[in-house]
């Protein structure tokens, strides 16, 4: 899947796909074959951060 390079828009599907089909960012990582700490890396450009308690970027 191509993930949007809009970083607000990727916030979007991330938390999104997130919140309805996986478990955790690894899971989704894996299965979209993204690389975690670059996608991590974009979303804190914005100022958005993972947070596993609630499986998503706050």
């Amino acid at each position: 899947m191509d993930l949007p390079n809009d970083r607000m828009m990727l916030l979007s599907v991330i938390n999104t796909k997130l919140r309805d089909n996986y478990s955790n960012l690894d899971e989704l990582c894996e299965d979209l074959s993204e690389d975690k700490d670059a996608l991590a890396a974009k979303l804190r450009e914005i100022d958005y951060e993972y947070n596993s308690e609630l499986n998503r970027f706050i």
